[in-house]
């Protein structure tokens, strides 16, 4: 009877030793699917290229934006930003000669903005707009945008 205890008692203990280490083979081998499918994700993504050109920067200075007002507010808002464009030493003669154009751009992707609109948005949200408006004014001159980047220097809404 001992034996008849004993005998059932390591059989249970084998199958369920069985069952620990089916388990945490099951585990092991879906942990090394989803390690292998993550790798795969990130290497489809392409890497940024980093651009090693040395660069100056050239400052766009009191770039002065009446933002519009809803309906029946009698007073004027504006926006005035100080614009920095990371430039390649060698386009910078060019960017300085753009600057016109660069203010130009500028007021008139931002002057669509009213004061709660404007509010809203983070510097990082303004700058690209303000990037995606000079990518569209530079799209179709085969010489391209002679700056890297704008970024927002100075940013004050009233």
């Amino acid at each position: 009877m001992i034996l008849i205890k004993t005998s059932k008692i390591l059989i249970l203990s084998a199958l369920v030793g069985l069952f620990c280490v089916s388990a945490g083979a099951a585990t092991t081998w879906w942990m090394l699917q989803q390690q292998r499918e993550s790798a795969a994700d990130a290497q489809a993504v392409p890497d940024k290229p980093i651009d090693t050109r040395a660069f100056k920067y050239v400052n766009l200075d009191k770039v002065i934006v009446m933002l519009r007002n809803t309906a029946g507010e009698p007073v004027s808002h504006y926006l005035a930003l100080d614009l920095v464009f990371m430039t390649p030493i060698e386009s910078e003669r060019t960017t300085r000669d753009h600057l016109p154009l660069l203010r130009s751009v500028a007021v008139k992707a931002l002057s669509q903005l009213t004061l709660e609109t404007a509010s809203h948005l983070t510097v990082e949200q303004l700058a690209s707009q303000i990037n995606d408006a000079y990518a569209q004014t530079y799209a179709g001159d085969p010489r391209g945008k002679p700056f890297a980047e704008a970024m927002i220097g100075k940013l004050i809404i009233e």
